[in-house]
């Protein structure tokens, strides 16, 4: 099968370091904000800031009841927004230590939210200039957080597959998507490679996003590029601008509009979401469906 991938524009102005984006219950886009809390982009492309605590949002979850999780890349907390625009600190330690650089925040399909925390050297950046093995994944349970996998270089966005079979996890510093089986109880086992281990030399893998054919998008940002790794484990570059003339630094993707083939991806060096059009549809968010 081909899959096809054209830019047709942008959406949204003067965004705050739009790292992250999601498209919400009522079909607007979510994107993270430096200023903390999120920015609401209507389709029509309005632009409103919606403040909460936290400091810098870097990774967005929605749950059914449109609360949004905000992940703290800065404060290393997870953060709510309710509906009511009220805000409360969810959770900021783990194993009785901060949590670090909390990255994403991601629902399962059971409703248990997931936290990748990229780092808890300080400052992150020698994370990435460095494999520093010391990313981990918490689950949030009724009894608390619950630490899912650990010894991840730069652990960042995680998504699981329709079937539940297995969650996938971009590690960043090593330039590729990590797989693990999930057990019936949904423990994840051993991590695997999936696909090409890096997806290329030098490569810094960040955003994740599938389709409804079982294809995994990553987003890689040293060539400002977009790729799909099939179900078999090949992959496919679809776009790729190392000028940076239309993507500049490409964080995070996400499938949209009433046939889920419009992609918005957000950026830490954009104050827009670019637009394209795929010709295939995106797999529907727990929060969707």
């Amino acid at each position: 099968m081909t899959v096809d991938l054209v830019p047709c524009g942008r959406i949204g102005t003067a965004l705050q370091r739009p790292e992250c984006v999601l498209v919400t219950l009522d079909g607007d886009l979510a994107v993270s904000d430096s200023r903390g809390g999120i920015t609401r982009i209507s389709t029509d492309g309005c632009c409103r800031h919606v403040p909460a605590p936290g400091g810098t949002t870097n990774g967005i979850a929605q749950d059914r009841d449109g609360t949004f999780y905000l992940a703290g890349i800065d404060s290393g907390t997870v953060h709510t927004l309710a509906p009511d625009g009220s805000g409360r600190l969810e959770f900021g330690q783990f194993d009785g230590h901060d949590l670090g650089a909390a990255n994403f925040v991601h629902f399962d399909p059971a409703g248990d939210l997931w936290l990748t925390v990229s780092t808890r050297t300080v400052p992150r950046s020698r994370a990435i200039d460095h494999p520093i093995p010391d990313g981990y994944v918490v689950k949030r349970t009724a009894a608390g957080p619950r630490l899912m996998a650990s010894g991840l270089c730069f652990a960042n966005e995680l998504r699981f597959d329709s079937a539940m079979q297995h969650v996938y996890l971009a590690e960043s510093r090593r330039g590729r998507v990590l797989r693990m089986r999930l057990s019936d109880s949904g423990e994840p086992g051993p991590a695997e490679a999936f696909g090409p281990d890096p997806l290329f030399e030098g490569a810094i893998v960040d955003g994740l996003a599938f389709d409804v054919d079982g294809g995994l998008w990553v987003t890689e940002v040293t060539r400002n590029g977009i790729h799909r790794i099939a179900p078999s484990g090949q992959a496919r570059c679809l776009f790729e601008d190392p000028e940076a003339s239309v993507l500049n630094f490409p964080a995070s993707i996400a499938f949209g509009g009433d046939d889920r083939k419009t992609v918005f991806v957000g950026s830490i060096r954009l104050d827009h979401l670019v637009t394209m059009r795929s010709s295939v549809a995106g797999a529907p968010m727990w929060h969707q469906s």
